[in-house]
């Protein structure tokens, strides 16, 4: 039985389909899980609350915990480090091993080439929380008593429900016909995941016995574009004019006073100065046959997906 906590978010969803397609029994697990392949088992479960919890993975033998939660600090601060304790002494007493999917926040947000061995260096409450979540699993790997692995990604694009800067700011207004906003600058290149493949790699290595006891960069393309150049790019596979305009840092430090949006990135806007450098050569040497999804084809998917629904 695999078993995914926080199975209602974008990788969780397509992390099931890719699960499923393994012939894998599974186990989707939230306050309101929804199925995603015929015949998952639902289990509803608060993760703030221990016992139900470990009554959701008892019988698991992989766990992963692909939990989210609203970009709001103060909810981080509170909820998601007991929500994460919960889950690995669940895992533990259950015997199961516990693949965690990560984000970069914690990461010094500079041109240094990201490698799984990159010290954390965080900015902002949300970085602080992520990096302690971090040292939480690292703390339970090298304890020892079940099989743990750390998968971690960039930021996101895709398809679907994908929330994520690329998408609100520059994808999805250019599909609407109108202009992108680019935050600080236009000029850096950017590593963006696809999220089917972040999902997908997920997967593969919750699959894998020797992938446990390592953290992981999940793949990513190996090209890395700057947002000029995603911008021209999508205007030639959307069909659209390519227009936008550079939002400085100061506008949008500005702006959160008033936008919740604003707020949510401001404590990533050094990161956009900077070429965002995440390297993922140690999965992609591991698993040598894994496809990345090149970012021409995964505009074509969003085209195609956004006409589909009228948009």
């Amino acid at each position: 039985m695999q078993t995914i906590l926080g199975a209602n978010g974008q990788i969780a969803v397509e992390l099931a389909h890719d699960l499923n397609r393994r012939g894998s029994a599974l186990r989707l697990v939230s306050r309101n899980p929804r199925e995603v392949n015929a015949g998952d088992e639902l289990t509803r479960a608060d993760l703030l609350d221990a016992e139900q919890t470990a009554a959701a993975v008892k019988g698991s033998e992989v766990v992963y915990f692909t939990a989210g939660l609203p970009a709001n600090a103060e909810l981080w601060e509170r909820q998601f480090p007991t929500m994460l304790r919960n889950a690995l002494d669940a895992s533990r007493a259950a015997g199961a091993a516990f693949a965690y999917f990560d984000n970069t926040y914690m990461y010094p947000q500079d041109d240094r080439v990201q490698t799984e061995d990159t010290p954390f260096a965080p900015l902002g409450r949300k970085g602080r929380v992520r990096a302690a979540m971090a040292a939480m699993v690292l703390d339970e790997m090298a304890r020892g008593d079940i099989p743990v692995l750390i998968a971690r990604a960039p930021e996101f694009y895709g398809p679907g429900r994908t929330q994520s800067f690329t998408n609100s700011l520059v994808l999805d207004p250019l599909l609407a016909g109108r202009k992108a906003r680019v935050p600080v600058r236009d000029d850096r290149a950017r590593t963006l995941i696809w999220t089917p493949d972040a999902s997908r790699g997920l997967a593969e290595l919750g699959t894998t016995p020797d992938a446990f006891g390592q953290t992981w960069h999940l793949p990513v393309h190996p090209d890395r574009l700057t947002y000029r150049e995603l911008i021209a790019l999508a205007g030639e596979v959307f069909g659209v004019e390519p227009e936008y305009s550079v939002v400085p840092k100061w506008m949008l430090s500005a702006a959160g006073v008033f936008s919740a949006e604003a707020r949510v990135i401001r404590e990533l806007l050094p990161r956009y100065q900077y070429d965002n450098l995440f390297d993922s050569t140690k999965f992609r040497t591991r698993f040598p046959e894994f496809a990345v999804t090149d970012h021409r084809e995964g505009l074509a998917v969003i085209r195609d997906e956004s006409a589909s629904d009228g948009r």
